[in-house]
């Protein structure tokens, strides 16, 4: 399995070396937080270089408020968090995206969204993903039809805004902070279940993915579950409660 410093180093002393531009596409709640923390944590040990780390997620950005406000939903100490924050320029205003743009320099670019679907990190890519020097980490699953998996599936153009981009610069998929439960996590967490489901939607996952799911669960638990189409409307009976 992936070890997820090491790789994270490596990936970017790469991009440090060919005088390049770290992009990472994150979703703004715990995986952004995360990678901040990994790369602090290489930043201390020294296990990578010394260049600009931003955090462009102005979402991104009140989560980091609410791990300060709530500290007993986290284990990093108040140190770490501050020597976390400190270690980067996290950015509020679109003004600041465009000025640190301006800079020719090695630097890492963490930016929402994940799956490459919207957010600051569009703007980025306009003016990056055109370099042979970039790299463009994707960092999590991505679904069906976004930029993020056509980028992972070896696209050589992309759309941003109306336009399309041609693709030069290095994407690399990094498997191992991908959050999603597989089947059996899934199928296993549903056992703690204690009161029978009338119905169960599979609303998540690729087609064949939530149609295997679906059987799944009527096998090992005799539930019945159903995939939704796109805009149906079901009924669910409501129970009075005794009294």
């Amino acid at each position: 399995e992936e070890n997820l410093e090491e790789r994270l180093a490596e990936i970017i002393n790469n991009t440090y070396e060919k005088g390049g531009t770290l992009i990472i596409p994150s979703f703004a709640v715990e995986r952004t937080q995360t990678l901040m923390y990994v790369i602090w944590k290489l930043k201390q040990k020294k296990a990578i270089p010394t260049m600009p780390m931003i955090m462009d997620s102005p979402m991104g950005a009140n989560v980091l408020k609410v791990f300060e406000d709530n500290r007993d939903w986290h284990e990093l100490k108040p140190e770490e968090y501050r020597g976390m924050c400190n270690a980067f320029r996290i950015v509020k205003s679109y003004k600041e995206t465009w000025e640190i743009i301006s800079k020719n320099e090695p630097k890492i670019v963490i930016a929402g969204s994940g799956m490459i679907s919207g957010g600051r990190v569009l703007t980025y890519l306009q003016q990056y993903i055109g370099k042979l020097e970039t790299t463009v980490l994707l960092a999590g699953f991505q679904a069906e039809g976004t930029r993020g998996r056509k980028l992972l599936e070896g696209a050589s153009e992309v759309k941003i805004y109306g336009k399309e981009y041609p693709v030069e610069a290095e994407i690399i998929n990094l498997e191992v902070l991908s959050a999603h439960a597989d089947q059996k996590e899934m199928l296993d967490w549903m056992s703690e279940i204690e009161n029978v489901p009338e119905k169960i939607f599979v609303v998540h996952g690729e087609t064949t993915a939530a149609a295997t799911f679906k059987e799944k669960v009527k096998e090992r638990y005799g539930w019945e579950a159903e995939i939704p189409d796109l805009y149906s409307i079901s009924e669910i009976p409501v129970t009075e409660p005794s009294v």
